[in-house]
């Protein structure tokens, strides 16, 4: 008799950002009829939709104007004129900008494909910015040796997702808003579905399928002062984790130079690709002291580093002088409101500055994981260092490490990565499907594994709060696994995350209930802080060297004869078992150099 608590799908999406609607939109394109896609908030609520500044690709529809050097005014490039971008070009600059980190056969997949999915956002009716003459416009981005970021003003993640989910709606796909994923279900090497919670109802179901895909986002809410949603509290990572999937390379996470101060809500790189300036408490623009070619337009990792830096020696604003000045007001009022509205009123209501008449007061803010699951370029999910794929589980967008970005990410290559590896897994994914794939049987009834789990949760009468375990958490991987690192702070944070997994165990959830239970969903995010913050710190402290967004202070040089690999953890019985994985390089066509800008 079938377990009435039991839902079955050919194929389980969880997460309705780029990524995941790519993918069912593709799939179900494809002929695939029965798709479900899990939200753990409302789809057009997903983190894909909070970036602002635009999505790489090399359409060469601009240059800078003739001899007014590389922050000047840009013009349309006329038709029949020499391209003043290149794939090739994008490229490199992606591969510089990861630190020859990044899997250069994937890099080349995503940079030769860009154009093609930006017009197909196009032709699905995407808003995007444009020329005089009805072309996309485009900006300058950090990292990016042409402008190539392609805009809609600064809410090109919230057009984009507004886009693409239509579609998915358009071709029949079903969407389940606010369930929270618990379990990933994985029986001898293959993937047999997932369990996850009707937030409304507390109800547990085991959801079968013949494919899963996660699109689950990233893992900033690790940290005190992050740009990331609420919602990004890494489940997809850590349950993955649990499930006996690796996580690669989660020791490289990127500070985006320019959060609001004290809230860490992004005022977009596209304030700097429009002629922004950073200054510190003299009104000095720094940048020239530590990227003079490329200033305030250099890769995110080192300008966060050097407004840490600048903090750091005491030239920091704000009552704490934890802050620095983002300085718009040359723009110009007209500039500003045409192309920066959003950043604006973000300043405006949380901060209480207008850029058109005053420096914004902002710092680095944790942004991005280059870490997650490691994927190939079709989103299958990769088992171990030999590339043995784990049968009818991918992975794309945030929480996936096909290795675009290696140890940093190039601003708008994130938009670009979710968006075309959410549509190379939805071909995958259809095409499993039709080529035969069947719906595996689960052992035992893993939906009361987890009802268990979460009685234990609610019939804790510990006496740790939540809260704070969380917030110490995040206190601790501020000051000891951040912008700078070392093997005496990476050791203190190492500790802190095990004794507060032990706190964690008394822990008590206030609210008992099962209807909407917000205080039972932060204490099992919490949970998953914890287990996957101590692969991050585990492998941080493993890899003596610096390298991109992983800068250590007792090893401040890049060491590519030791460390030019990927980091690979599995979950052990004692913590995270870390191995390594060669990096793909061409080492004919882009070999490792001295990365300078």
């Amino acid at each position: 008799m079938t377990n009435p608590e039991t839902i079955t799908h050919d194929v389980i999406i969880v997460g309705a950002g780029l990524a995941g609607s790519w993918a069912a939109m593709v799939a179900a394109r494809q002929g695939v009829r029965d798709i479900g896609v899990l939200s753990k908030i409302h789809p057009l609520r997903s983190h894909s939709g909070a970036a602002q500044g635009g999505i790489a690709a090399s359409l060469s529809n601009v240059r800078p104007v003739a001899n007014t050097g590389p922050r000047g005014p840009l013009e349309a490039v006329p038709p029949g004129a020499e391209p003043p971008d290149s794939w090739e070009l994008h490229m490199f600059d992606t591969i510089k900008g990861s630190d020859w980190l990044g899997d250069q056969d994937a890099i080349e997949v995503m940079v030769q494909e860009a154009p093609d999915i930006i017009y197909e956002y196009e032709h699905m009716g995407c808003v995007f910015s444009r020329l005089a003459d009805g072309r996309i416009a485009q900006r300058r981005f950090g990292g990016h040796s042409a402008p190539r970021a392609n805009y809609s003003k600064d809410y090109t993640g919230h057009v984009l997702l507004h886009t693409i989910h239509e579609q998915a709606l358009k071709h029949g796909v079903k969407f389940y808003s606010e369930w929270s994923l618990l379990e990933l279900i994985v029986e001898d090497n293959i993937c047999r579905g997932v369990v996850a919670m009707e937030i409304l109802t507390g109800k547990v179901h085991t959801m079968r399928a013949k494919a899963v895909m996660f699109g689950t986002g990233g893992y900033g809410r690790a940290f005190k002062i992050t740009s990331n949603a609420y919602a990004n509290t890494g489940d997809g990572v850590s349950i993955a984790y649990n499930a006996g999937v690796p996580l690669m390379d989660m020791e490289f996470v990127q500070f985006h130079p320019t959060g609001l101060y004290r809230h860490g809500i992004l005022m977009s790189e596209a304030c700097r690709g429009e002629g922004g300036y950073l200054t510190n408490k003299d009104g000095h623009r720094f940048m020239e002291k530590y990227a003079p070619d490329k200033m305030e337009l250099a890769p995110r990792d080192l300008v966060s580093r050097s407004e840490q830096t600048e903090i750091n020696e005491g030239r920091g604003v704000g009552p704490d002088g934890q802050g620095v000045y983002l300085d718009l007001r040359h723009l110009g009022r007209e500039k500003i409101l045409e192309r920066l509205p959003q950043v604006r009123d973000l300043a405006i209501e949380f901060v209480g500055v207008d850029p058109i008449d005053a420096p914004v007061p902002i710092q680095p803010t944790a942004h991005y994981s280059m870490g997650g699951i490691p994927t190939d370029v079709n989103g299958q999910a990769i088992a171990d260092a030999a590339g043995t794929p784990i049968v009818g589980l991918y992975a794309a967008g945030e929480c996936a490490c096909v290795s675009v970005h290696g140890a940093n990410r190039l601003g708008t290559n994130s938009l670009l990565e979710a968006s075309l590896f959410g549509r190379r897994a939805g071909y995958a994914i259809a095409d499993f499907i039709k080529n035969g794939a069947e719906l595996q049987p689960v052992s035992g009834d893993p939906a009361e594994g987890q009802r268990q789990r979460i009685r234990k949760m609610l019939d804790n009468p510990g006496t740790e709060s939540v809260d704070k375990i969380a917030q110490t958490l995040k206190q601790t991987m501020t000051d000891n696994c951040g912008i700078f690192r070392n093997e005496a702070r990476l050791k203190v944070a190492l500790q802190d995350v095990k004794t507060l997994q032990a706190r964690f165990q008394n822990a008590r959830t206030m609210d008992k209930g099962s209807r909407f239970n917000t205080d039972l969903l932060t204490t099992i995010e919490t949970e998953h802080l914890l287990n996957f913050s101590e692969v991050l710190v585990t492998g941080a402290l493993a890899r003596t060297e610096s390298r991109g967004a992983h800068s250590r202070t007792d090893y401040p040089k890049r060491d590519d004869t030791d460390w030019l690999k990927h980091t690979v953890a599995h979950k052990g019985a004692d913590g995270p078992v870390l191995s390594y994985k060669s990096v793909n390089i061409d080492f004919d066509r882009y070999p490792p150099q001295e990365r300078k800008y």
